[in-house]
């Protein structure tokens, strides 16, 4: 069996990324964290962690912290059934989504999660194409990534399509469209994007003019509800998921390509062998997921697409 003073030094290495902050954090010196990962990685005839500032596991550490995160899920569900609540520490978890998802359809996930377990969440906005290697690194314990394809050691749970449509308001369509959603408009109006590396734009104006568009003029507004009510305020036009179209907005707002509408195929990703608290959050985003998101493709357009960051 592994030591556990040993995986606790590790793991407190891993989460504060320094030697002398971990060792801080244990109330031990420095020397002896040096010797309890020395010791560790005698025991298991690998390095584990890259000796760099700031310190971060190799690829044998992050198994090992994948299996130090699974431990301590582990014990506290099995202290939940043993011990009074109340008298658990919260254990600490992250998962990585997406911004429109999380600006829609995953807070429904996150307060029940929150309100009824012991846990001290945290929850990390990334482009879907980085969450993996968060994943992979073991800094969350799940994932929604666009990637269909698991990683060694993972599932991936299809969760459907987050569908996006091209909104402005009335007198913006009147203003720069008014001979309809043509080229040369679209090269003129200005068009409100996430940030830089949202390619979601691109795409969609690739796949109704049949030819690559880039040189555009662009805002970029990296919050999805700011993002939403700069076009709502009429200062360009852009994709929003559909489901975010609420309200005043449903009214305000018109679909300047209502035939045109692009799909984000999202996935779920987390451990083959998961705890019974990650199991219960992954039933909760894949139950939601189904709730939400589009189970197929909207139309001939729709497919799968990457939104950069959102």
């Amino acid at each position: 069996m592994l030591d556990r003073d040993q995986l606790a030094t590790f793991a407190a290495v891993v989460e504060q990324r320094s030697f002398e902050k971990a060792a801080t954090a244990l109330s031990i010196t420095r020397g002896a964290v040096s010797q309890r990962i020395k010791a560790l990685e005698e025991a298991l005839s690998s390095v584990l962690l890259v000796r760099e500032k700031p310190v971060v596991p190799t690829a044998q550490g992050e198994v090992l912290w994948r299996h130090v995160q699974a431990l301590r899920l582990l014990e506290s569900d099995t202290l939940a059934k043993i011990k009074p609540e109340p008298e658990l520490a919260p254990v600490p978890l992250a998962i990585a989504v997406n911004a429109d998802s999380l600006a829609t359809w995953i807070p429904t996930v996150l307060w029940p999660l929150m309100k009824q377990h012991r846990i001290a969440l945290e929850v990390i906005t990334d482009d879907q194409d980085h969450t993996l290697r968060r994943l992979a690194r073991g800094e969350v314990i799940g994932c929604i990534s666009t990637e269909a394809r698991p990683a060694t050691g993972f599932i991936a749970e299809p969760l459907g399509a987050m569908e996006y449509r091209c909104f402005a308001t009335r007198s913006f369509a009147d203003e720069h469209f008014a001979k309809g959603f043509t080229l040369q408009a679209a090269l003129r109006a200005p068009a409100v994007l996430f940030n830089r590396k949202d390619s979601l734009h691109d795409e969609f104006l690739q796949n109704v003019f049949g030819v690559k568009v880039e040189n555009y003029t662009k805002h970029y507004l990296p919050a999805p509800s700011t993002l939403l009510e700069g076009i709502a305020s009429g200062v360009g036009y852009g994709l929003v998921p559909t489901v975010q179209v609420q309200g005043r907005y449903a009214t305000e707002l018109v679909d300047l390509a209502p035939y045109h509408p692009v799909c984000v195929s999202l996935h779920w990703h987390h451990w083959a062998v998961e705890p019974p608290l990650s199991q219960v959050i992954t039933a909760l985003v894949v139950a939601e997921a189904a709730r939400t998101l589009t189970p197929g493709l909207a139309s001939q357009s729709c497919g799968d697409s990457a939104h950069g960051p959102a």
